[in-house]
């Protein structure tokens, strides 16, 4: 907002983002919500959909919807780090898989925004289908400020 108090002005609210997104989108196509968040993380839900399992005999979700679940979870972390909205592009996001989603289970993803510089965020993450102790993946990222 042009002329608005920055102290007055409204923190970013991811909840409320995720309410929007789930209306239009890529991610609302993909079913994910909105979990929970503290100052610099953020938690995201993917549920089990058949229409996103990769080999049909196996029931496993694709590895396709998993990447879309971590870079939203790790992007949202930095807006929530930051209290605001920033316009941003995924520069690198690796996704390290330990081992397939249970089939059947929603997969949790969690995403925390470590370090932010001038026009640069770090981003570390975490994918798990019940337990974070057994994760299916861990991801690391960097997100540039584009405008």
């Amino acid at each position: 907002m042009s002329g608005a108090d920055p102290k007055s002005a409204e923190r970013f609210d991811p909840e409320r983002f995720m309410t929007y997104v789930r209306r239009a989108g890529h991610s609302g196509a993909l079913g994910i919500s909105y979990l929970c968040h503290g100052e610099d993380w953020l938690e995201l839900s993917l549920p089990y959909d058949e229409r996103l399992v990769g080999m049909e005999e196996s029931g496993i979700v694709a590895s396709g919807p998993i990447v879309s679940l971590m870079d939203m979870a790790c992007g949202l972390s930095i807006w929530v780090r930051l209290g605001r909205f920033r316009h941003q592009a995924t520069l690198d996001l690796r996704v390290d898989y330990l081992r397939p989603a249970r089939p059947g289970q929603a997969i949790v993803g969690r995403g925390t925004c470590y370090d932010v510089t001038r026009s640069v965020a770090f981003v570390r993450g975490l994918a798990h289908d019940g337990d974070p102790e057994d994760p299916v993946a861990n991801v690391t990222g960097t997100f540039m400020f584009t405008e």
